[in-house]
């Protein structure tokens, strides 16, 4: 077996600070009290001389403009529950191993994601544009790769051979002990975990009750170390709190793009795609603004997600500034596999179709932009309907020719000695198709349309009324 582990040193800040580009001087104290120490801090605050451990009140006297947020292990846990249902697009064997790690059995994987190096780079850089800095460490069992993360070491051992031998550098501090066993270890000079198992077990066993052999088995494989897979959960939600407020919806976008980041690897995951998406704006004091995305087609598509959504919020007026983002999958969709091909088909067509569709109904609204159908009516005011684009009922009566661009209300002509005028004599080319019709709701009509062409070349759609007075009247232009 090869597992694989990450480890996140900075999430506790990275809960909060990944949802700006560049947040200001920003730290993370273990509870709201005055006295408390900090936990993280980011490299703004670390410059001006902020440091882990400090006091609150020691921070805040160097750095006046310092923001101290207050530590929150639920929204911790949550991410890294995110983490892991992202990380399973590489494997099914998953486990979340401590409150910052998460272990990935990956020997399965190699030649699906192309080697080792391959999938490690993938993973590096996927975990960037989610806005996490991870350690990384590869090691034939689960406990070596987190002792090796731990130590901040990015080693990428494959056999057992070289195990031992590397496990011997590290300083036992790694091993998590409790601090009267590291107290005596320290004591009798065994710093590294190469001086531990120069050591006799059995006085070993007698003074520290076998947890440090246990530990150290365990990283060498000589005993199991069984680890439980993480279930991902059947719907996904993710909150982003923001750094600082925003007052601008277009600026959302940056964090948006990192929690739908998020959304595709875990659709990616499970299999399946994205139909319909609810954000949610938190305010200080107000409701929250829903913004609701409704896909014409289930997609895991990061680019187009992000495209749709920029078009929402490029004209959306917040009403307060946002101090947090919640993404909530409403509706999802199994979403198989397919093999891309050398030319686009007809589905990669429709596709493309479909997503201009979704673009411009989230900028210019979903009752804006609609589709056109025919109807069974020689009327050529009623021969048409609204309907959603790209769906049209095939065994729909289709009229005879028609132009495609109709006077909404027919336009009377002038007439010489009854011929019709526009822009000059108008000379008939086909006709007359008569249209009487419409008797049983009240709209009838009876007309005798034809073919025209003007001076200008126009080819126009005109006809005689047969009723009321008669005359000449346009009602589309042909070209």
């Amino acid at each position: 077996m090869l597992w694989l582990a990450l480890r996140f040193p900075a999430l506790p800040l990275e809960i909060f600070s990944r949802g700006a580009a560049a947040p200001g001087l920003l730290a993370v104290a273990a509870s709201s009290d005055a006295h408390a120490e900090l936990v993280a801090c980011n490299r703004k605050a670390h410059d001006r001389g902020v440091r882990t451990g400090m006091a609150v009140a020691a921070a805040s006297a160097l750095a006046a403009d310092l923001r101290v947020l207050t530590r929150d292990p639920a929204l911790e846990r949550a991410a890294l529950e995110r983490i892991a249902s992202w990380a399973i697009q590489f494997t099914s064997a998953v486990s979340i191993a401590s409150a910052a790690e998460v272990l990935l059995e990956i020997e399965g994987s190699l030649k699906l994601f192309g080697g080792l190096s391959r999938l490690w780079s993938r993973i590096e850089q996927e975990l960037d544009l989610l806005g996490y800095a991870v350690s990384m460490a590869c090691a034939p069992t689960p406990f070596a790769a987190q002792l090796f993360t731990r130590s901040g070491l990015p080693v990428r051992i494959q056999h057992n051979d070289a195990l031992c031998v590397s496990l011997a550098q590290l300083p036992v501090d790694v091993l998590d002990l409790s601090s009267e066993s590291n107290a005596l270890l320290h004591d009798i000079g065994a710093r590294t975990i190469g001086a531990c198992l120069k050591l006799p077990r059995s006085g070993l066993a007698r003074r520290l009750d076998r947890e440090l052999l246990d530990k150290l088995d365990r990283a060498l494989g000589h005993i199991p170390d069984p680890r439980l897979a993480f279930v991902p959960p059947a719907n996904f939600t993710a909150t982003l709190q923001l750094p600082s407020p925003v007052a601008e919806a277009a600026a959302l976008l940056f964090a948006a793009r990192r929690v739908l980041a998020e959304l595709t690897g875990f659709l990616a995951a499970t299999g399946k795609g994205a139909q319909r998406l609810c954000f949610r704006l938190a305010h200080e004091g107000l409701q929250d603004t829903c913004i609701n995305l409704d896909l014409s087609t289930a997609t895991r598509d990061l680019e187009h997600l992000t495209a749709v959504l920029r078009e929402r919020l490029g004209r959306l007026a917040l009403p307060s500034p946002a101090i947090a983002i919640t993404l909530e999958c409403k509706l999802l969709l199994p979403l198989a596999a397919r093999n891309l091909t050398l030319l686009p088909d007809a589905r990669e067509q429709a596709e493309t179709i479909a997503r201009l569709v979704e673009r411009l109904r989230a900028r210019l609204g979903k009752d804006t932009v609609q589709g056109l159908d025919t109807v069974a009516d020689y009327r050529p005011e009623y021969a048409w309907r609204t309907a959603e684009p790209g769906a049209r009922d095939h065994g729909t009566w289709l009229p005879l020719s028609r132009p495609l661009w109709i006077l909404h209300v027919p336009r009377r002509l002038e007439e010489i000695g009854d011929l019709p005028q526009h822009e000059g004599q108008l000379t008939l080319l086909a006709g007359p198709e008569r249209i009487e019709s419409g008797w049983w709701d009240g709209n009838d009509v009876g007309r005798e349309y034809f073919v025209a062409r003007s001076p200008a070349q126009s080819l126009l759609w005109i006809f005689r009324e047969l009723r009321a007075g008669g005359g000449w009247y346009l009602h589309g232009y042909f070209s």
